[in-house]
């Protein structure tokens, strides 16, 4: 990559697809949901805090940062339910890394689809440890933006090959089934959440809806199901009915974020919960029996973003798949800012009303 300290390598939504294409969805998952394991092995080499959140009655605006000391990195993001119903996406996004040493970005990217691949990979990693032994059936509850990258994620790692969809929308679940169609799976279209459930072993639910919703209902969940709840990652939005979280042993990310916004803001602050970068480094148990009920508890956390961001920039070294984007300024000689933009007057005919203007 470019040794100009005025560019920083940005990662377009073209270029994005490009990569994603270049790899191979797959592989990309693969690899993805290994950086990650390896940053949760040694997640107490990191700053760790609840994401700086502003909510509103139509969605939310996040910032999430994080560093591990040599190299910081965030992630901007939004969730918006009702931004579908004007032709655009519930969630977007875009990150940096930086430098700690310096403070200078090293990348700067669209996360919007990274995002999605994050959430998938981090879904697929989770369940590597809490499912069932060897899953082949996946139930998966709301149909939108995230659910293929699901798919193609628990296929690529866990194996998983027989999906049971049911969304609200009909036509959801028939986009989901084409965008699917011929990756090795076996698709049952569902007309209920009760159906979906039946005969799985991993249960995933996904939905976008910016409120408490009972997406599993108790009598729905037996013994021996993983779930994993990703639609609830915020204040007032929840999928699961009390009572299956009092049944089952339930794993977290970063306990002060999840119990603010995951499924386990219906309990008391002190229930108890297990945090998942322990059961990855060995330090905690995670299933442990056959009729176990194991519930990742997912929302999403700043290092899960900060394994995307370096696994995107080590890629590009080897893909070349990014453009050089000048933004930040470089003069000749670092305290002489306002020089560099007088040299630019003198340069560029359009700039001469500020010469004039300063004599």
């Amino acid at each position: 990559m470019s040794e100009k300290l005025n560019v920083v390598p940005f990662v377009s939504v073209d270029h994005m697809m490009k990569l994603v294409l270049a790899t191979g969805v797959e592989r990309f998952l693969i690899e993805l949901a290994a950086y990650i394991e390896e940053d949760f092995r040694r997640w107490e080499c990191f700053d760790k805090t609840p994401r700086v959140a502003s909510h509103s009655a139509e969605g939310v605006i996040e910032l999430m940062p994080t560093s591990d000391g040599e190299t910081y990195g965030f992630k901007y993001v939004n969730g918006h339910p009702k931004n579908t119903r004007s032709g655009r996406q519930t969630v977007t996004a875009f990150g940096v890394l930086a430098d700690v040493g310096n403070g200078y970005p090293m990348l700067l990217t669209e996360m919007t689809i990274l995002t999605a691949l994050r959430t998938a990979a981090m879904s697929a990693v989770a369940a590597k440890y809490l499912a069932p032994k060897k899953p082949r059936t996946m139930a998966m509850i709301g149909n939108g933006a995230q659910s293929e990258f699901q798919a193609i994620a628990f296929k690529a790692i866990l194996g998983v090959d027989k999906l049971r969809l049911y969304d609200i929308d009909p036509s959801a679940t028939a986009r989901c089934q084409k965008n699917l169609a011929g990756m090795g799976f076996e698709i049952t279209a569902c007309t209920s959440s009760q159906e979906a459930v039946e005969g799985a072993e991993i249960v995933t639910t996904v939905t976008a809806d910016k409120q408490c919703a009972t997406i599993l209902t108790d009598n729905m969940v037996g013994p021996g199901i993983h779930i994993n709840a990703v639609g609830g990652d915020c204040p007032g939005k929840t999928e699961l009915h009390r009572d299956i979280l009092l049944r089952s042993d339930i794993f977290v990310e970063y306990p002060p974020q999840t119990r603010i916004e995951g499924e386990i803001q219906q309990l008391d602050p002190d229930h108890p919960v297990i945090e998942l970068w322990q059961v990855i480094a060995g330090t905690a148990p995670g299933r442990s029996g056959e009729r176990q009920i194991t519930l990742f508890d997912s929302v999403g956390f700043a290092i899960e973003d900060f394994s995307a961001l370096r696994y995107v920039r080590d890629r590009l070294q080897q893909t070349g798949l990014y453009e050089e984007l000048d933004l930040l300024a470089d003069p000749d000689e670092p305290r002489d800012l306002f020089g560099m933009i007088l040299r630019a007057a003198k340069a560029v005919p359009m700039a001469q009303p500020l010469i004039s203007a300063i004599g």
